[in-house]
């Protein structure tokens, strides 16, 4: 990430954790108050005018809290579509609204399942291959295994209505939009890996086990090495994507492709290695492992799974 603006980051790092450090249920009201819901939103419409570095912190954050906001599909997806069509009268007014909190919007992109945050949006605007509408359309809850993200399924009619265009070609757009959407996703991982490496050596320090901490035993620190190997690798591979769509780098789709299959693959590892680690403690509801544990696996599959990501940076040497 961007080191010119460190000092910023680490302040925008510390405020995130303590407001989402107090409850895990963070509303919209909030995220608006906080001025995370218009990071990118240029100053002209009311926003930060920040970029996606800022963005990608709030995201890891809230990941490390597995907070059940709607920060994915109302503030990174909402804006960094609205950012991408030309302008227009009703894409600055929609602009001035998501930063004022005026109105949530979702995004749909296709095939137009497990879309997030679309069930409780104000408005959804919908992607096509020449840009994005805003119709009348069905919105019906997908119920997921994690209970820290709403996604549902939004059936469009065939009358798109007035389509707002991308700024550039259309395709390439959309797929800036995905990528964009799985570093978000990898973001969130990262900090859901880390915050179990924490707890998980915290617990090692005070969990005794034949008079002795069970984090003097070999077996024990080989996997909590085992653990921030695999988080240093990922902590790499997202901010060379980071930057890269933080840029509109050309090659962002492979930075993007390394980073979601890594991340997100190894995020469901290192939660399987803390609730194993944890002992019997880890399997119960109470430990609350069980939360990222299902948060981590529904981010190996949103925007992508890490063998469809590994296949398209396969596709490169064919």
């Amino acid at each position: 990430m961007n080191t010119e603006f460190s000092e910023f980051h680490d302040e925008l790092r510390s405020v995130a954790a303590g407001l989402l450090g107090k409850d895990r249920m963070v509303g919209w009201p909030a995220l608006v108050e906080a001025g995370w819901a218009g990071l990118e939103v240029p100053e002209e419409f009311g926003g930060a005018g920040a970029t996606f570095d800022e963005v990608a912190i709030v995201c890891e954050e809230i990941g490390r809290a597995a907070s059940a906001t709607s920060y994915l599909g109302s503030a990174v997806l909402a804006v960094g579509t609205l950012n991408a069509l030309q302008p227009s009268d009703a894409r600055d007014d929609l602009l001035r609204d998501v930063a004022s909190g005026a109105a949530r919007v979702a995004v749909a992109l296709e095939p137009y399942d497990f879309v997030p945050d679309a069930e409780d949006a104000d408005r959804v605007l919908v992607v096509t291959a020449s840009g994005a509408a805003e119709p009348a359309v069905t919105v019906t809850a997908q119920p997921v295994l994690d209970e820290t993200r709403r996604l549902a399924t939004v059936s469009v009619p065939d009358c798109a209505g007035e389509v707002l265009g991308f700024a550039g070609d259309p395709a390439a757009a959309i797929a800036r939009l995905r990528d964009r959407a799985a570093v978000a996703v990898a973001c969130d991982s990262l900090g859901l890996s880390e915050a179990m490496l924490t707890e998980t050596v915290e617990y090692a320090k005070v969990r005794h086990q034949f008079g002795r901490p069970i984090g003097s035993f070999q077996a024990v620190k080989h996997a909590c090495a085992d653990m921030l190997v695999a988080i240093a690798v990922s902590r790499q591979l997202v901010s060379a994507a980071v930057a890269a769509i933080t840029r509109n780098d050309p090659r962002a789709d492979v930075a993007a492709a390394m980073a979601k299959s890594h991340a997100c693959g190894a995020a469901v590892d290192i939660v399987g290695k803390a609730m194993q680690l944890h002992g019997g403690i880890g399997y119960t509801w109470e430990s609350g492992i069980h939360v990222y544990l299902k948060r981590a696996a529904l981010n190996r599959s949103l925007f992508g799974s890490p063998s469809t990501h590994r296949q398209r940076l396969a596709q490169r040497y064919r």
